[in-house]
Protein backbone atom coordinates (compact mmCIF):
# COMPACT_ATOMS: atom_id res chain seq x y z
CA UNK A 1 0.00 0.00 0.00
CA UNK A 2 2.64 2.51 -1.00
CA UNK A 3 2.04 5.74 -2.88
CA UNK A 4 3.55 4.21 -6.01
CA UNK A 5 0.54 1.92 -6.21
CA UNK A 6 -1.91 4.84 -6.34
CA UNK A 7 -2.00 5.05 -10.16
CA UNK A 8 -4.51 2.22 -10.48
CA UNK A 9 -6.75 3.39 -7.67
CA UNK A 10 -9.93 5.46 -8.06
CA UNK A 11 -8.28 8.20 -6.00
CA UNK A 12 -4.68 8.52 -4.80
CA UNK A 13 -3.98 6.29 -1.84
CA UNK A 14 -3.22 9.39 0.23
CA UNK A 15 -6.86 10.45 -0.18
CA UNK A 16 -8.08 7.08 1.05
CA UNK A 17 -5.72 7.13 4.02
CA UNK A 18 -6.57 10.73 4.96
CA UNK A 19 -10.26 9.81 5.07
CA UNK A 20 -9.50 6.81 7.29
CA UNK A 21 -11.36 4.32 5.11
CA UNK A 22 -8.93 1.61 6.23
CA UNK A 23 -9.30 2.10 9.98
CA UNK A 24 -11.21 -0.85 11.37
CA UNK A 25 -12.11 -1.79 14.92
CA UNK A 26 -10.64 -4.04 17.61
CA UNK A 27 -13.13 -6.73 16.60
CA UNK A 28 -12.63 -9.05 13.64
CA UNK A 29 -15.43 -11.27 12.34
CA UNK A 30 -14.94 -14.27 10.09
CA UNK A 31 -16.94 -12.52 7.37
CA UNK A 32 -14.46 -9.64 7.28
CA UNK A 33 -11.25 -11.61 7.77
CA UNK A 34 -10.45 -11.71 3.99
CA UNK A 35 -10.44 -7.91 3.80
CA UNK A 36 -8.06 -7.23 6.69
CA UNK A 37 -4.56 -6.11 5.68
CA UNK A 38 -2.92 -6.25 9.09
CA UNK A 39 -3.49 -5.83 12.80
CA UNK A 40 -1.71 -3.02 14.63
CA UNK A 41 0.16 -3.66 17.90
CA UNK A 42 -2.72 -2.00 19.75
CA UNK A 43 -5.11 -4.61 18.32
CA UNK A 44 -6.84 -2.33 15.82
CA UNK A 45 -7.56 -4.16 12.56
CA UNK A 46 -6.63 -2.36 9.35
CA UNK A 47 -8.54 -2.95 6.10
CA UNK A 48 -6.81 -3.46 2.76
CA UNK A 49 -7.16 -0.25 0.72
CA UNK A 50 -6.79 -2.12 -2.56
CA UNK A 51 -9.71 -4.37 -1.68
CA UNK A 52 -11.78 -1.35 -0.65
CA UNK A 53 -11.07 0.25 -4.03
CA UNK A 54 -11.81 -2.98 -5.89
CA UNK A 55 -15.14 -3.45 -4.16
CA UNK A 56 -16.21 0.14 -4.82
CA UNK A 57 -15.62 -0.53 -8.52
CA UNK A 58 -17.56 -3.80 -8.44
CA UNK A 59 -20.43 -2.29 -6.45
CA UNK A 60 -20.65 0.67 -8.82
CA UNK A 61 -20.93 -1.61 -11.85
CA UNK A 62 -23.64 -3.58 -10.08
CA UNK A 63 -25.66 -0.56 -8.91
CA UNK A 64 -25.45 1.02 -12.38
CA UNK A 65 -27.43 -1.91 -13.77
CA UNK A 66 -30.56 -0.69 -12.00
CA UNK A 67 -32.78 2.28 -12.78
CA UNK A 68 -31.92 5.20 -10.54
CA UNK A 69 -35.35 5.44 -8.95
CA UNK A 70 -35.15 1.77 -7.95
CA UNK A 71 -31.91 2.21 -6.01
CA UNK A 72 -32.37 2.77 -2.27
CA UNK A 73 -29.63 3.75 0.16
CA UNK A 74 -30.25 3.62 3.90
CA UNK A 75 -28.42 4.77 7.01
CA UNK A 76 -29.51 4.58 10.62
CA UNK A 77 -26.19 6.15 11.62
CA UNK A 78 -26.16 9.96 11.75
CA UNK A 79 -22.79 10.21 10.04
CA UNK A 80 -24.35 8.39 7.11
CA UNK A 81 -27.36 10.70 6.71
CA UNK A 82 -25.78 13.32 4.47
CA UNK A 83 -23.63 10.91 2.39
CA UNK A 84 -26.63 8.68 1.69
CA UNK A 85 -28.92 11.57 0.78
CA UNK A 86 -26.29 13.18 -1.45
CA UNK A 87 -25.54 9.87 -3.17
CA UNK A 88 -29.23 9.25 -3.85
CA UNK A 89 -29.71 12.78 -5.15
CA UNK A 90 -26.83 12.50 -7.62
CA UNK A 91 -27.72 9.09 -9.07
CA UNK A 92 -31.46 9.72 -9.05
CA UNK A 93 -32.12 7.19 -6.30
CA UNK A 94 -33.93 7.22 -2.99
CA UNK A 95 -32.67 7.47 0.58
CA UNK A 96 -34.03 6.53 3.98
CA UNK A 97 -32.18 7.93 6.98
CA UNK A 98 -32.79 7.40 10.65
CA UNK A 99 -35.14 4.67 11.86
CA UNK A 100 -36.19 2.17 9.22
CA UNK A 101 -39.88 1.50 9.80
CA UNK A 102 -40.66 -2.23 9.94
CA UNK A 103 -42.73 -3.32 6.97
CA UNK A 104 -41.27 -0.74 4.58
CA UNK A 105 -40.43 -3.54 2.11
CA UNK A 106 -42.95 -6.16 3.23
CA UNK A 107 -46.24 -4.41 4.01
CA UNK A 108 -47.89 -2.79 0.96
CA UNK A 109 -50.51 -1.22 3.22
CA UNK A 110 -47.99 1.10 4.84
CA UNK A 111 -47.87 4.67 3.45
CA UNK A 112 -44.08 4.49 3.32
CA UNK A 113 -44.02 1.13 1.48
CA UNK A 114 -41.36 1.00 -1.21
CA UNK A 115 -40.20 -1.60 -3.75
CA UNK A 116 -36.54 -0.97 -4.58
CA UNK A 117 -34.54 -3.24 -6.87
CA UNK A 118 -31.34 -2.91 -4.86
CA UNK A 119 -30.52 -1.85 -1.30
CA UNK A 120 -27.33 -0.10 -0.18
CA UNK A 121 -26.86 -0.33 3.58
CA UNK A 122 -24.38 1.84 5.47
CA UNK A 123 -23.90 -0.58 8.36
CA UNK A 124 -25.31 -4.14 8.58
CA UNK A 125 -25.72 -3.81 12.34
CA UNK A 126 -27.49 -0.45 12.43
CA UNK A 127 -29.44 -1.16 9.21
CA UNK A 128 -30.34 -4.73 10.08
CA UNK A 129 -34.11 -4.26 9.75
CA UNK A 130 -33.75 -3.04 6.16
CA UNK A 131 -31.37 -5.88 5.27
CA UNK A 132 -33.64 -8.49 6.86
CA UNK A 133 -36.68 -7.26 4.94
CA UNK A 134 -34.68 -7.08 1.71
CA UNK A 135 -33.70 -10.73 2.16
CA UNK A 136 -37.35 -11.70 2.64
CA UNK A 137 -38.51 -10.11 -0.61
CA UNK A 138 -35.46 -10.92 -2.71
CA UNK A 139 -33.81 -7.49 -2.94
CA UNK A 140 -30.02 -7.74 -3.40
CA UNK A 141 -28.01 -6.00 -0.70
CA UNK A 142 -24.80 -4.01 -1.05
CA UNK A 143 -23.38 -3.06 2.35
CA UNK A 144 -20.52 -1.03 3.76
CA UNK A 145 -18.96 -3.40 6.26
CA UNK A 146 -16.39 -2.71 8.99
CA UNK A 147 -14.16 -5.32 10.59
CA UNK A 148 -16.73 -5.92 13.34
CA UNK A 149 -19.67 -6.60 11.03
CA UNK A 150 -21.39 -9.90 10.44
CA UNK A 151 -22.59 -9.96 6.87
CA UNK A 152 -25.62 -12.23 6.89
CA UNK A 153 -27.90 -11.53 3.88
CA UNK A 154 -25.32 -9.16 2.36
CA UNK A 155 -24.73 -9.99 -1.31
CA UNK A 156 -21.87 -7.58 -1.95
CA UNK A 157 -19.51 -6.36 0.76
CA UNK A 158 -17.68 -3.03 0.52
CA UNK A 159 -15.07 -3.34 3.29
CA UNK A 160 -14.63 0.08 4.86
CA UNK A 161 -14.65 2.15 8.03
CA UNK A 162 -18.42 2.69 8.18
CA UNK A 163 -18.36 4.81 11.34
CA UNK A 164 -16.16 7.76 10.38
CA UNK A 165 -17.78 10.76 8.72
CA UNK A 166 -14.89 11.38 6.31
CA UNK A 167 -14.74 7.73 5.36
CA UNK A 168 -18.47 7.56 4.65
CA UNK A 169 -18.32 10.80 2.67
CA UNK A 170 -15.49 9.54 0.45
CA UNK A 171 -17.03 6.14 -0.21
CA UNK A 172 -20.46 7.50 -1.13
CA UNK A 173 -18.85 10.23 -3.24
CA UNK A 174 -16.85 7.60 -5.12
CA UNK A 175 -19.89 5.35 -5.52
CA UNK A 176 -21.89 8.24 -6.97
CA UNK A 177 -19.09 9.16 -9.37
CA UNK A 178 -18.47 5.61 -10.50
CA UNK A 179 -22.17 4.81 -10.97
CA UNK A 180 -22.53 7.81 -13.27
CA UNK A 181 -19.39 6.80 -15.14
CA UNK A 182 -20.67 3.25 -15.54
CA UNK A 183 -23.98 4.56 -16.89
CA UNK A 184 -22.15 6.75 -19.37
CA UNK A 185 -23.61 9.89 -17.81
CA UNK A 186 -20.13 11.00 -16.76
CA UNK A 187 -17.00 10.64 -18.88
CA UNK A 188 -14.50 8.02 -17.63
CA UNK A 189 -12.13 10.70 -16.37
CA UNK A 190 -14.69 13.39 -15.51
CA UNK A 191 -15.39 14.46 -11.94
CA UNK A 192 -18.63 15.14 -10.13
CA UNK A 193 -19.74 18.78 -9.85
CA UNK A 194 -19.64 18.34 -6.07
CA UNK A 195 -16.69 17.50 -3.83
CA UNK A 196 -16.21 14.85 -1.20
CA UNK A 197 -16.59 17.58 1.43
CA UNK A 198 -20.14 18.16 0.15
CA UNK A 199 -20.93 14.62 1.32
CA UNK A 200 -19.56 15.11 4.84
CA UNK A 201 -21.83 15.21 7.85
CA UNK A 202 -21.18 17.69 10.62
CA UNK A 203 -19.22 16.52 13.64
CA UNK A 204 -21.48 15.10 16.31
CA UNK A 205 -21.23 16.76 19.70
CA UNK A 206 -21.15 13.58 21.74
CA UNK A 207 -20.97 9.84 21.38
CA UNK A 208 -24.40 9.61 23.00
CA UNK A 209 -25.88 11.40 20.00
CA UNK A 210 -24.25 8.77 17.86
CA UNK A 211 -26.16 5.96 19.50
CA UNK A 212 -23.37 4.84 21.79
CA UNK A 213 -21.30 3.34 18.98
CA UNK A 214 -17.56 3.82 18.70
CA UNK A 215 -16.88 7.12 16.95
CA UNK A 216 -14.15 7.08 14.32
CA UNK A 217 -13.10 10.16 12.41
Amino acid sequence: MTSTESVELLVPIEVYLAAGVHIGTHIKTNDMRPFIFRTRPDGLHILDVRKIDERIRIASKFIARFKGEKVLAVSARQYGFKPVEKFASIIGGKAITGRFIPGTFTNPKLPNYIEPDVLIATDPRADWQAILEASKVGIPVVALCDTDNRCQFVDLIIPVNNKGRKSLALVYWLLARQVLRERGELAPTAELPVTMEDFESKVLISEEEYGGYEVKE
